[in-house]
């Protein structure tokens, strides 16, 4: 079972399919959380409310709401079929990375993120909680070899780039446009070996301060909008 944090995800999660357990609501003065309250009456889910002490206890910005869901169900590739816009995270470990990137991915249209089943951070309440409810508007694939994974997608005629640094090729000169897949990695150690061997080709993102590397999510934003542009924001 997840549980699901803050004003906004939990109205979002409340007009999708997810099955919801149990409500938990902290009484307060919101015109947003009477909106909830309505939405939980409606769907006949059982609402607790409960006094300060028990949000006490848990440490992120929960503004006196919290579901209880079914626990994340992941996607699979085959259900990328139709797919032409992905993202893969290797050894993205920060749930809040995962989150604003997985917000992010939502935003520009793409059509899924595609994580590892080792060395990353997986769907919890705080990845809920920073995409601000675009996780359950995106398909999100956990896959057990990244590696396998991008040979898989190039036989399905993706193009796959890796953001490295050190690449000699700007994006803004990489063709983008068409089925791609877009690989980030985490700050410290950037992408892994074996991902940027299988890469079609490395490229980066031009910069000019003395600060010479991104916030992996920043990043991906970038990069994606990137692509956004190339495709004439279609």
């Amino acid at each position: 079972m997840d549980k699901i944090y803050g004003r906004k995800p939990v109205l979002d999660t409340l007009d999708t399919d997810i099955k919801v357990h149990k409500a938990y609501i902290l009484k307060q003065n919101s015109k947003l959380v009477d909106k909830i309250i309505d939405k939980l009456n409606q769907k006949n889910i059982e609402i607790s409310f409960v006094d300060k002490r028990f949000f006490d206890k848990i440490d992120m910005n929960h503004q006196g709401v919290m579901l209880e869901v079914e626990s994340f169900k992941y996607s699979s590739l085959e259900d990328l079929s139709d797919s032409s816009r992905l993202i893969i995270l290797d050894k993205i470990e920060d749930p809040h990375n995962l989150g604003a990137i997985i917000r992010s991915a939502e935003s520009f249209g793409f059509d899924a993120v595609i994580i590892p089943e080792r060395r990353s951070a997986s769907v919890t309440s705080t990845v809920y909680k920073t995409s601000a409810g675009a996780i359950n508007n995106i398909k999100v694939v956990r896959v057990t070899n990244l590696t396998r994974t991008i040979k898989d997608l190039k036989d399905k005629g993706f193009w796959v780039y890796g953001l490295a640094g050190e690449a000699h090729s700007d994006i803004s000169h990489a063709d983008l446009r068409g089925k791609v897949a877009l690989v980030v990695g985490n700050e410290g150690e950037g992408i892994s070996r074996l991902v940027r061997e299988n890469c079609d080709m490395l490229i980066n993102i031009p910069m000019l301060g003395r600060v010479n590397s991104l916030n992996a999510s920043v990043a991906a934003a970038i990069s994606m909008y990137e692509l956004l542009r190339q495709n004439g924001f279609n």
